[in-house]
């Protein structure tokens, strides 16, 4: 799959590397570090379960690179059917490396996701659920047009704010160029 800046496919073997690494990044766990596997063994589990819903669902997270770098991964993301405590949903998800970050990447990708969702699936809603001080990922979400719906336990005196973009919602949004979020390492 392709939009204008990036190349997006199903995640595969061959991703742990970079997924590892990735999920190793402090700047990456600044503000998810508890919700992120630690180690090989947990990314490599964390691998397949995005595999084995492509196998089920018929799409997921994508293994994304630049359209002008196709070899070089620069993170994963899309949609997947999930739980977070106890709230299920067609959750959208993104992890970009921080060299890409405040360049409008991950809200091109999640903007081709909701394409798929509403337009072709012909899903509901969409979900993300954030940590209440990551900003620029809130103001991302916000951007693309989902509306703060709540909050989520997820962790003993910790709580993560749900977002939801509507089917509805999303047929009235104007479509174009995403908004780059400046996010500081």
């Amino acid at each position: 799959m392709v939009t204008r800046r990036l190349l997006l496919r199903p995640p595969r073997d061959g991703d742990l590397d970079v997924l590892t690494a990735l999920n190793a990044d402090p700047a990456v766990n600044r503000f998810c570090a508890a919700a992120t596997p630690q180690g090989r063994d947990a990314t490599w589990a964390q691998l397949q379960a995005w595999m084995a819903h492509w196998q089920s669902h018929g799409f997921g997270h994508w293994a994304i690179a630049e359209r002008d770098q196709p070899d070089g991964l620069i993170g994963f993301g899309g949609l997947m059917h999930r739980s977070v405590a106890g709230h299920a949903g067609l959750y959208l998800y993104y992890r970009i490396t921080p060299q890409a970050w405040g360049r409008g990447l991950a809200s091109e990708m999640a903007q081709y996701a909701f394409e798929q969702a509403f337009e072709q699936r012909r899903e509901g809603a969409v979900v993300a659920a954030v940590l209440p001080n990551n900003a620029p990922t809130r103001k991302t979400l916000e951007g693309l047009g989902l509306r703060l719906k709540g909050s989520l336990a997820v962790g003993p005196g910790s709580a993560a704010l749900l977002y939801e973009l509507r089917a509805d919602r999303w047929a009235t949004l104007p479509r174009g160029e995403p908004e780059a979020v400046a996010f500081a390492a």
